[in-house]
């Protein structure tokens, strides 16, 4: 291992406690990661009260997801421009701004605006605050730190959808947004505080305007996704729509990525995969952030609209989780100090693996607790996730990188979580009609087990009062709602086991990993012997 030189400033320290500032600005991006959530339980009741379709509503979710993807992207670049700092609090207080304007949107085309303008300043949030602890922090640390971090990825997407049934239900959709106003203020006066500019963060060279970079990087994370988010909906590739923006995505990112490989200043600098921790932390928190989202759609979906539960009790079924993860990442931290971060990872994985596996065994009849007990145990495997991800992934890299590094390390983790989310929604589209094609061979008069169950079901209705004619209809009725069913139970227990395969086919990279982690932070650091 090569020495790192000494720079100047390497000496300094945060002026107030770390574990404060820690809190202090994850706040602000628990805030931000939570309202990717909260919005969409609320979307029916947006959609009467705008006197909007409820297709038409979603586009408040899709403005805010396409401008929140390119600013995460190139929030590095920002940082630099504006100065870390005052680019954080602009976001923080901006992100406050426009939260209040949705919730007084009187039109459909005003809340989508004010969500775009929400998604804009909140890209900025989560690899700030993630830059700003890597700085905070020294290495030994940064594991325990990031255990903060963790608390506002991961349980802020499962409380969003419980909170964001519970508000909407007990007052109106406004108000998901206007709870962001008392927090906002108090992210913004807390961190003004609290929050400064290291010495090498100040001394950091501005970048000029790489007007290609960023036109590529707008075009293909946009064009994804709207075609990650609008795809079920419009058939996939049976739009028109949905090709232009499949071929705009290709050709934007795979411009991008061949632009700021040869441009001289580019917007985003990818020397950052250069690092062999970083590259494959970043392909790991990809996997983590499409199986967390995908997860965190399921089980709901699956709890309304086949069990008939409300938004509220099919949210609640996520929330024992998140308590789940608060417990576990304590001891996931001390884990780290006694066994290498690349085998934490790859438990970790076995675990979600294992219990998306054992999710996969659903049934019509399935009650409350099962489905509790299924979800924390999901949640217990990405608790071994996270922090380790976030520790090994940033452990080599060079400090002059740390910002950009954050940035692609939160888009990735954003965009595959769009598209676990658009994978998880199709494939249960898909499986109910590949499993409703196989079931209705033996939901035929020919076949002599789908007779018996009719007749078992005209029998009780007679014996309650129903006529013979109407009691048939009736049963055939009730056999064809348990076919439907069955369906639908068996299609999400495939998704659950596509996601548990994605889950055991991402242990065997976790080796690939570099068991060793360097002790400095400065410049330089990463460059192994």
């Amino acid at each position: 291992m090569s020495s790192a030189p000494t720079e100047a400033g390497a000496d300094w320290k945060p002026r107030y406690n770390p574990w404060l500032i820690a809190v202090c600005v994850t706040l602000a991006a628990f805030m931000e990661i939570l309202d990717t959530t909260i919005v969409n339980v609320a979307l029916p009741h947006i959609a009467g009260s705008l006197s909007a379709s409820n297709d038409e509503a979603t586009w408040a979710l899709t403005s805010y997801l396409v401008a929140n993807g390119i600013v995460l992207t190139i929030s590095g670049w920002l940082s630099d421009l504006l100065g870390r700092k005052r680019y954080f609090l602009i976001c923080i207080g901006m992100f406050t701004v426009c939260s209040f304007l949705c919730g007084m949107s009187t039109s459909l085309g005003e809340l989508i605006v004010f969500r775009l303008l929400q998604g804009f300043f909140g890209g900025g949030l989560q690899p700030n605050q993630q830059s700003i602890i890597l700085d905070t922090f020294p290495p030994a640390r940064r594991a325990a730190a990031f255990g903060v971090t963790a608390i506002a990825t991961i349980v802020a997407p499962i409380l969003g959808p419980t909170l964001g049934g519970f508000i909407t239900d007990q007052w109106s959709w406004p108000w998901i947004f206007f709870i962001n106003v008392p927090v906002g203020i108090f992210a913004v006066v807390v961190n003004s505080i609290l929050v400064e500019d290291p010495p090498w963060v100040k001394s950091r060279k501005r970048r000029g305007l790489d007007y290609v970079g960023l036109s590529l990087i707008t075009v293909g994370l946009g064009g994804l996704q709207i075609m990650m988010d609008r795809g079920t909906d419009d058939d996939w590739f049976g739009s028109s729509a949905i090709i232009v923006m499949a071929l705009l995505a290709f050709l934007g990112i795979a411009g991008a990525i061949g632009w700021l490989l040869i441009a001289r200043k580019p917007i985003v600098n990818l020397d950052v995969f250069r690092d062999r921790n970083f590259a494959g932390g970043s392909a790991l928190i990809a996997a983590t952030g499409c199986i967390l989202y995908a997860s965190a759609v399921v089980i709901p979906q699956f709890a309304q609209q086949v069990l008939g539960y409300t938004a509220t009790w099919a949210g609640l079924i996520l929330s024992p989780g998140g308590v789940v993860i608060i417990l576990l990442i304590p001891i996931v931290g001390r884990l780290l100090i006694i066994i290498q971060a690349r085998f934490v990872i790859a438990a970790g994985f076995l675990i979600m693996g294992s219990a998306l596996l054992f999710s996969s065994h659903l049934a019509p009849n399935i009650d409350f607790s099962t489905l509790v007990i299924m979800r924390s145990l999901q949640t217990a495997g990405l608790a071994f996730l996270f922090v380790p991800i976030s520790t090994i992934t940033y452990s080599t890299l060079p400090r002059e990188l740390s910002g950009d590094g954050a940035a692609l390390f939160s888009m990735l983790r954003n965009v595959f979580g769009s598209i676990g989310i658009s994978a998880a929604t199709s494939l249960v589209t898909e499986q109910s009609q590949v499993r409703q094609s196989y079931l209705s061979e033996w939901a035929s008069p020919f076949h002599q087990p789908y007779n018996a169950l009719v007749a078992q079901y005209e029998r009780a209705l007679e014996a309650v009062g129903h006529p013979a004619g109407i009691a048939h209809e009736m049963a055939v009725g009730g056999v064809y709602q348990s076919f439907r069913s069955q369906v639908a139970v068996l299609a999400y227990s495939d998704v659950f086991l596509f996601f548990s395969c994605l889950a055991f086919l991402a242990v065997p990279f976790c080796l690939f990993l570099s068991g060793k982690m360097v002790a400095s932070g400065g410049v330089g650091a990463g460059h192994r012997a």
